[in-house]
């Protein structure tokens, strides 16, 4: 993909933390203009969880660099919706926009008089997208909750782990992120439903729900009727071909032979005699993964990625985050990057389809911008000195 091709659209953003600005992440990389509307009070959460970075006003401008890393190419407003002024501004606002991106509770928005209906009553052609646990009705629409929650109730999480124990909890926000995906595809689907009708509407994105096609395979047996196990199936730890083993100096190695070639290609490397059972779940297994855990000790980790260089095994070295920022491929495809910024060179993580080479702009103080999204919609600066004097904006 080059270029910006969501240039012209305009997203007013009122999520916090990771999923929803995960998702107007992706659509600012793309080209979309991306509002942030944050708290008078602390603003987005996020901002003030560790490890912090001091910008150019020193201890007061410190941010988190998980902030950093999920918000450039975004403007921030601060508005405080609770406000009847903050209200009349969210509102004249919407009249301007693409898309309002929201993660509050079913309801809360209702409360504030700012329901999805009263949104598009100002803007017929908004596309609203509500982000939330549980959706936006259902037993449990209400519920607190997060990423493992989520995880949990879905059926995902049961899959995880080794067989006779508990569910492990994953090394990432698998729920989350996959919540801000599914925005972004369900804002992309309106966008395109409205420039065939001219109507916007409603995108209901429910975290619980997209966690689950990451288990499809799992859901798939057991549409078959067959209960799988956990950690007794193929692809989630039931057969050595497919595990992660500890090498020599303690580090990991990820092996992933599932097909019969590889599986021969790996075997004959290490002198061990074929049998197709070996890609087959069942009890014989155990033998296996203690043969090869104790073959993977033989060698060092750098050692076994050698191994893996002359044969088609499919064979990977388990990296940390600070190895995969210096690994050679991630870097040829121009993965990370520092973007210049009031906190110095922040280091970046592209999003998958964002043009290599894109300009990136350095993410916003809080309220950093508010005056000036104002005055685009339209208010004038004394209306915007009204608002300040009673605490509606900053």
């Amino acid at each position: 993909m080059s270029g910006q091709p969501l240039s012209g659209i305009k997203v007013l953003d009122l999520s916090r933390l990771l999923p929803g600005p995960l998702a107007s992440l992706v659509l600012a990389d793309l080209g979309a203009t991306v509002d942030k509307v944050e708290d008078a009070v602390g603003g987005d959460y996020l901002r003030m969880m560790p490890p912090q970075l001091e910008g150019a006003g020193g201890a007061a401008d410190a941010t988190s660099s998980v902030f950093l890393a999920l918000n450039r190419n975004k403007r921030s407003a601060v508005i405080d919706l609770k406000k009847p002024r903050g209200k009349e501004a969210l509102l004249r606002l919407v009249r301007g926009y693409d898309v309002v991106l929201e993660q509050f509770r079913p309801g809360v928005l209702d409360r504030l008089g700012l329901s999805h209906a009263r949104l598009r009553e100002e803007n017929p052609r908004l596309v609203v997208c509500a982000l939330t646990g549980y959706g936006q009705d259902g037993p449990l629409a209400q519920r607190a909750g997060h990423d493992l929650n989520y995880l949990a109730r879905a059926g995902v999480l049961g899959f995880q782990g080794p067989e006779g124990g508990p569910p492990t909890v994953p090394g990432f926000q698998l729920a989350d992120v996959s919540g801000g995906l599914y925005a972004v595809i369900g804002i992309m689907g309106a966008l395109m439903e409205r420039a065939r009708t001219g109507q916007g509407g409603v995108v209901d994105v429910a975290m619980i729900e997209t966690a689950m096609p990451f288990a499809i395979a799992g859901f798939g047996l057991a549409f078959g009727g067959h209960a799988p196990a956990r950690g007794a199936e193929a692809l989630v730890g039931g057969i050595a071909p497919y595990q992660t083993y500890a090498t020599k100096d303690g580090g990991a190695m990820a092996l992933a032979a599932l097909e019969p070639k590889f599986w021969m290609a790996f075997a004959q490397g290490i002198g061990h005699e074929v049998d197709m059972s070996d890609l087959v779940p069942g009890p014989h297994q155990a033998a296996l993964k203690a043969k090869l855990r104790d073959v993977f000790l033989t060698k060092t980790r750098e050692e076994w990625v050698q191994f893996a260089s002359t044969r088609d095994c499919c064979l990977e070295p388990v990296l940390t985050a600070a190895e995969a920022m210096a690994d050679p491929h991630l870097a040829a495809r121009k993965m990370f990057f520092d973007l210049p910024s009031p906190w110095g060179p922040i280091p970046q993580m592209r999003t998958p389809l964002t043009p290599v080479g894109r300009v990136h702009s350095p993410p916003p103080r809080q309220g950093e911008h508010t005056e000036e999204i104002l005055r685009e919609a339209g208010v004038s600066a004394e209306e915007i000195a009204a608002m300040r004097s009673e605490g509606a904006v900053r």
